[in-house]
Parts: C-alpha cells; sequence; structure tokens
C-alpha cells in the first residue's frame, strides 16, 4: 500500500519555481539526471572497494535511456548504489540533502524568479529540476544490499509524494520521466544524444541511448589524462572541436591540480580575437565542469576581465553539487580556482615572454590591449602584468620589441627616468618634434600608439621605483643626460629676444585661447613648433581615451613652444617686421599650430587644413592670397 508523504516547506516553494517559473535552457534536467545516476555509479563502485557481498556484483557499471515518443515518457537507468525505503525519504523529500534552501535564498538576493542552470548545479537541487519538463515522475529503485527490496517514489510535483513497494529484479535505479505536453522533444533519442554531447560527454561510465550498443558520450576528459599521454595533434583537435577555430592555437596549458583544491584544466590561447563564424564560442568565458559533468557553458568567474580570450574548460572535484553547501562556501571555491588559475595563466605568459619572446610577442600583438586592461583595473596583479608589456623603441624598427626590463637595461647615462611619446601609430609617432631634443643625447623614448595605451598609464606611472613621463612634458630636462651628439650641419642663430617676443606675441594674439601660452623652445632643432603638456594636468590623456570610447571630446588646451632657431620661425619674423599687416603671416601661424596638433594626433578634422594649404601654396609660388585671405585664415580655424 502506497504512503503518502508531504514535502518540507523549502522543496514546496522550489518546486513551485520549478514549475512555474519560464525556462529557457529546459534541457538542463537531463544533465542533472545524468549527473545523480553517475554519482550513485561511482558510489557503488568505492563500495565494491571494500565490500564484494552486494547485489549484482558483476553488472555493468552503465547508465541507459530509453524514450517512448507513443507514450511521451523518457527512462532513465543506473546500475549504481541504489536507494532503500528511507533513502527515497532523505533523498528526495528533506532539505538536508538537497540544499534547497540555499537554493531559494540564493533566488532572494539575485531578484530572480527563474534561476539560471549552473545555480540550478550549484545547490544540487537538479533532481526537481525534472519537473520543468514533467507532469509526473515516478522512480524505482532497488538497494545494493543483498536483503534490499525495491521502492517506488512518485510525484506530480505538488505538495505530497507517495512511497510504495516497487517492482526490479536488479540492483540501481530508474527515473521515469511523463513529459508535458510542450516538453514532448525530450522524447526523442536523436535529441537526448544531443543534450549528452553537451552536458555529459564527459561522465565517466558509458551512457546508452536506445538499444545501441556504443555509448553516446566520450568517457574520457582529455583535460583529465596525463599530459604526457597526449600528442600535439590531440590537443589541437580538441581546440577545434571546443572552439571550430580552424587554426591551431597559440598556447595551451594543461594543469592538474590536488592541493588546496582538486581540479583539472586545459586551457588554450587563440591565435587570433576574431571568433569564426560556426564558432559556437559566442562570449568570454571558460566551460566550467564538475566531476566531468558541466555546469557552466561561460563560466566568467574563473579568470580575470582581461584574460578573457583564453579559450578551455576546467573541471573541479571540489565544487557542490549533491551536498548542501552554503553559497559562500561555493563562492571561496570559485575564488581559489580564480586565483590559482591566473597565476597560473600569467607565469606561462611570463615564461614564455623570457624563453621564447618571439612566440610570445604573437600572443602580444594578438591580445595586448586585454593585458594592459589588466594594468588599470587589476592593480593586484600589476607585478604580474609588468614582464608582459613590450613596446617599440626608437632603439630600433617598427618590428622591433622590448620590454621594460629591455629599456631599463638600456638607460643613457644619469637617465633616472623612463620616457614614452603617445601617437596614432608608429609612423606618426616616429616623426614627432618632441623626439629631436631625445635623439640628440641618444636616449631611448617608448612607443605608446595603441588606443588603450592611455588607460595603461592610468595603472603604470612608474616600473620598479622609474617614474613614466610624457615626453611632452614641459619641464623635462635633458642637459645632465646621455651625451650630446655631433651635429651634421650647425644650428642656425636664434632670433633676438626682442625679435623671437614680437614673434611670440603674434602668436599669442592669432591663437588666443586656444593654446595655454607661447613661449621658446630650448630643445627643438628639425621642427618649428611643438604642443606641450602640463604634467600636472590630470585629464592631459582624456582626449584620447574619451575618443576611444567614442564620447563627445573637447580639444585639449597645450603650451605652444616655437623653435627660434628654425628657418620658418626667422622668416615669418622677417614678415612681420616688414609688414605687421601682411595677411600671409595669420595665415602661417594658423597652420603651424595646426601642423603641431596634427602630430599630437589630437588634430579633429585634418581635412579642414586643406583650402589654407592651397592658399599657402598658391602664396610660396608667387600669387597673392588676395579676396580669399578671410577664409584661410578664420573659416580653417579650429579649437
Amino acid at each position: 500500500m502506497a504512503e503518502t508523504f508531504t514535502f518540507q516547506a523549502e522543496i514546496q516553494q522550489l518546486l513551485d519555481i520549478l514549475v512555474h517559473s519560464l525556462y529557457t535552457e529546459r534541457e538542463i534536467f537531463l544533465r542533472e539526471l545524468v549527473s545523480n545516476a553517475s554519482d550513485a555509479l561511482n558510489r557503488v563502485q568505492f563500495e565494491q572497494l571494500t565490500n564484494r557481498d552486494i547485489l549484482d556484483a558483476d553488472a555493468e557499471l552503465a547508465i541507459e535511456i530509453h524514450v517512448d515518443e507513443a507514450a511521451n515518457t523518457l527512462t532513465i537507468s543506473d546500475t549504481g548504489i541504489g536507494m532503500t525505503h528511507d533513502d527515497l525519504v532523505n533523498n528526495l523529500g528533506i532539505i538536508a540533502r538537497s540544499g534547497a534552501k540555499a537554493f531559494i535564498e540564493a533566488m532572494k538576493q539575485s531578484g530572480s524568479a527563474a534561476p539560471s542552470t549552473d545555480v540550478i548545479g550549484q545547490f544540487g537541487v537538479g533532481f526537481y529540476s525534472v519537473f520543468m519538463v514533467a507532469d509526473k515522475v515516478r522512480v524505482v529503485s532497488r538497494s545494493h544490499l543483498q536483503d534490499g527490496q525495491a521502492f517506488a517514489w512518485e510525484s506530480t510535483g505538488g505538495a505530497t509524494y507517495t512511497i510504495e513497494p516497487g517492482e526490479r529484479e536488479s540492483r540501481g535505479t530508474d527515473v521515469t520521466v511523463y513529459l508535458k505536453e510542450d516538453a514532448k522533444e525530450f522524447a526523442s533519442a536523436w535529441r537526448v544524444k544531443d543534450i549528452i554531447r553537451k552536458h555529459s560527454d564527459y561522465v565517466a561510465f558509458p551512457i546508452y541511448v536506445g538499444d545501441e550498443e556504443e555509448p553516446t558520450n566520450k568517457q574520457q576528459a582529455i583535460w583529465r589524462q596525463d599530459p604526457k599521454e597526449i600528442s600535439a595533434e590531440q590537443y589541437d583537435d580538441f581546440y577545434k572541436m571546443l572552439t571550430f577555430d580552424f587554426e591551431k592555437p597559440l598556447r595551451h596549458i594543461h594543469m592538474r591540480a590536488d592541493v588546496p583544491l582538486q581540479f583539472y584544466a586545459l586551457l588554450y590561447i587563440p591565435s587570433s580575437t576574431e571568433r569564426g563564424i560556426l564558432s559556437p564560442r559566442k562570449e568570454p568565458g571558460l566551460k566550467l565542469y564538475a566531476r566531468k559533468v558541466l555546469i557552466q557553458d561561460y563560466s566568467k568567474d574563473l579568470l580575470p576581465e582581461y584574460l578573457q580570450f583564453v579559450q578551455g574548460v576546467v573541471d573541479s572535484e571540489d565544487l557542490p553539487l549533491n551536498v548542501s553547501r552554503e553559497s559562500v562556501q561555493a563562492n571561496r571555491v570559485m575564488a581559489n580556482l580564480k586565483k590559482t588559475l591566473t597565476s597560473k595563466v600569467l607565469s606561462e605568459l611570463k615564461r614564455m615572454a623570457q624563453k621564447d619572446t618571439a612566440e610570445y610577442l604573437k600572443v602580444y600583438k594578438a591580445f595586448s590591449r586585454f593585458i594592459k586592461q589588466g594594468i588599470a583595473v587589476s592593480p593586484m596583479d600589476r607585478s604580474d602584468i609588468e614582464p608582459l608589456l613590450y613596446f617599440q623603441t626608437t632603439r630600433g624598427s617598427a618590428e622591433d620589441w622590448a620590454s621594460l626590463e629591455d629599456y631599463v637595461g638600456r638607460l643613457a647615462a644619469n637617465q633616472e627616468d623612463i620616457y614614452y611619446i603617445i601617437g596614432d601609430d608608429y609612423a606618426s609617432g616616429s616623426r614627432s618634434p618632441h623626439l629631436d631634443a631625445f635623439r640628440q643625447r641618444g636616449i631611448e623614448v617608448l612607443y605608446l600608439v595603441d588606443p588603450v595605451d592611455p588607460v595603461l598609464l592610468m595603472g603604470l606611472p612608474d616600473f620598479k621605483g622609474r617614474k613614466l613621463r610624457n615626453v611632452d612634458e614641459a619641464d623635462i630636462d635633458l642637459s645632465a643626460i646621455g651625451e650630446l651628439k655631433e651635429e651634421t650641419a650647425p644650428p642656425r642663430e636664434s632670433l633676438a629676444d626682442d625679435t623671437f617676443e614680437a614673434l611670440r606675441g603674434r602668436f599669442a594674439e592669432g591663437l588666443g585661447e586656444r593654446v595655454r601660452d607661447v613661449r621658446a623652445s630650448k630643445t627643438l632643432t628639425g621642427s618649428p613648433a611643438r604642443l606641450i603638456s602640463d604634467e600636472a594636468d590630470p585629464g592631459r590623456n582624456m582626449f584620447r581615451l574619451n575618443r576611444l570610447l567614442d564620447r563627445e571630446v573637447e580639444l585639449p588646451i597645450k603650451i605652444l613652444e616655437l623653435n627660434p632657431r628654425h628657418p620658418l620661425l626667422h622668416n615669418l619674423s622677417g614678415m612681420v617686421a616688414a609688414n605687421p599687416e601682411n595677411p600671409l603671416i595669420d595665415v602661417v601661424i594658423q597652420q603651424v599650430f595646426e601642423t603641431a596638433l596634427l602630430q599630437e594626433g589630437l588634430h579633429p578634422d585634418p581635412a579642414s587644413m586643406a583650402e589654407r594649404l592651397t592658399l599657402l601654396m598658391q602664396a610660396a609660388t608667387g600669387s597673392g592670397l588676395g579676396e580669399f585671405h578671410h577664409r584661410g585664415t578664420e573659416d580653417t580655424e579650429v579649437g
């Protein structure tokens, strides 16, 4: 005769959530039932290590799944440990074993009525997820004990369940799911196989679907194998299967650890940031398994955001799946996993940079923007990320890269600081007038020409106690650094002080509020002018940063330095002295300023200079500015 039991209050709350909430991935119920069957097989396998006196001692440890489309049912059977009458009550009806309380609390904290699939696995309430697709569930189980009797547990997902004697000759459990009308897809053998390959492909026991003799699942998880037993081809094949990326990965990292956590990980560094059209990996994140059962397809909690380009799988023995555990404990496990994985990835990249720089630079060129982001957003990892930073410099060509350590090892005599220049690209940066004085004294300068470099600088004010300084800073004094090179041609004599002051005043008047100040330069040699920054200005890099983020930007107001030795300034000074009303003077002043803007990579509209340049060429070839001079001096002003 059937006994009727009432679910505990928390179980009833849980069932109400599962039955009445809207889900997009109801297939997860099968993952959970297979996981339960796998756990039962693991338990009987462990029991047999010390006790052979069990029912059906020689039975194959396996899972069988049968579908009946006509009856709209699905049955999952295993030859595991089995359950007694009391086991059915304790495992399927009492909160102490189910983790339901923690699950419901997590739902309250998240403010979500429909929990995500990974939360179902995390709190071990997976069995109840069957009510997402079931009108009724019947569980028939027979214990491994020799004198055990079969019992049947049955529920429709309401407030009660029943237990009665059942019929099963062999050890193990059958879970028969009577599917809802809108869940008929799960009575299809093809659909069941697809779900198993997606979520349970690496369960250690064979899973047979229907009458097929070959198991549907692979069983052997490559990440759990000894790395010595895996060929490079096998690693590449698994990566292709994981990502559908037909380019070989640049690197793989295979980890196995027992303490303080037991976990396995197989991580890959792709060859490109671009995901293929066919790639199933549409988001960043690692595949997270618990004892070879897929829990999350895109776990973003295992690596910091700046390592989001890493692909792969992590499988932990310590994630709480079938044992009630508070959420803080689960978070601690995840935090420890993240710390360990992050340390391993960074140390592997550092080892590559030191031992195989050419190979590492392939990684860096593909993913430097992510790595640089780490400096700004993860200051605790800064010391590990710094050795991973590489830059082009004034010492070599565009193909040559140097680490910060390389740079420090080549400091000029008496050099204390590290100098860099920000530009739009290597070519424009190398032509910057700021570099004149540094080249004269053989002082190496880093090119920061990546759009994210202003973000990098926010987290990297110094390296090993040496301050990073922009070459456009107003107060840099190089007089005692390096050794002044002999000039191939003697510099032109500087304008007299009063002559230069008259010219400086004309620039200041013509440019107005578009410059903070106009002054003479002590360092320029080959260029007539440059724009320099106030080091104390907190927004000095915000223009590039805001432009990168596609935000509205205002042109930074800088100091204009003029080279009193440059022929152009000599010629212009002569024009001012000869005829202060000459309209060509103001046209040249505007062009000198905007050329400096262009060299800084700050000009908001370079095409606006076209008409002025035409006027200047017209004047240079012998014609006056005529009626167009007002357009040349006013309409094309930028500020």
